[in-house]
């Protein structure tokens, strides 16, 4: 589970997230959906403390990331796919994550068979095209075996094939009672990828119904929601 209350951050004069409260509940896909800049990848910063909020806290499962004594086996994340050594092979940039968090040579194998890339295991990391890094980002998030699972916009890159494949393996995970947590600006995906619960991301908006168009912001299609500030959201 995730836990944010009156979460914010702000860089300079730019209020990137504002005052944002939410809960990711374990046994479903939780979208977050909201346009570029709205502060989506902001706030999955925040939840894995990459970035330190400048108002409120997050919390993982009760505790903050930097109190997860082997994170990796708590909390999964694909953020910057591209944020890896270029000259490695698949798998020893996987076996070196693993080795820091006391995980075993053979979890490399699974989550490379898991993600489609037991063919390019030596293949070297920086000839990867952007799909195929998304795989390896998510078989790097996969490492431990975590129950929280967190992907910004994790079909970038993908052709249909592969974002039919991201979509099922979420919704398996879910399924399996983790926590999963998504960002995307594409409302019409994140209908098909989290049609159960999703939240709304405003960039300095106010919209009362997620029905009507907005040309500054995103909105899940079940309910109305009203936003204003930088960033807010509401479960729906």
């Amino acid at each position: 589970m995730i836990q944010a209350r009156e979460l914010s951050k702000r860089f300079g004069k730019v209020q990137a997230v504002d005052a944002l409260s939410f809960d990711v509940l374990p046994g479903r896909v939780t979208g977050f959906l909201g346009p570029n800049g709205a502060g989506k990848s902001t706030t999955m910063r925040l939840i894995l403390g990459l970035d330190l909020p400048t108002g409120g806290y997050v919390a993982i499962n009760g505790r903050r990331y930097g109190e997860l004594h082997r994170p990796l086996t708590e909390v999964g994340a694909v953020l910057e796919v591209r944020a890896v050594h270029g000259g490695r092979s698949a798998y020893n940039h996987l076996l070196c994550l693993a080795q820091s968090n006391g995980i075993g040579r053979r979890r490399v194998a699974e989550v490379l068979d898991v993600v489609g890339l037991s063919s390019a295991t030596r293949r070297r990391a920086g000839t990867f095209s952007l799909g195929m890094s998304q795989r390896l980002g998510l078989a790097a998030a996969l490492l431990g075996d975590p129950p929280v699972l967190l992907c910004d916009e994790p079909v970038n890159g993908l052709d249909p094939e592969g974002i039919l494949w991201i979509r099922t393996l979420l919704r398996s995970l879910a399924a399996e009672g983790r926590t999963i947590f998504v960002s995307s600006h594409l409302m019409s995906e994140m209908a098909m990828r989290a049609p159960q619960r999703s939240w709304h991301a405003a960039r300095r908006t106010t919209c009362g119904c997620a029905r009507r168009s907005h040309p500054d912001s995103a909105h899940c299609c079940t309910s109305p929601v009203r936003s204003s500030g930088h960033m807010k959201a509401r479960s729906m």
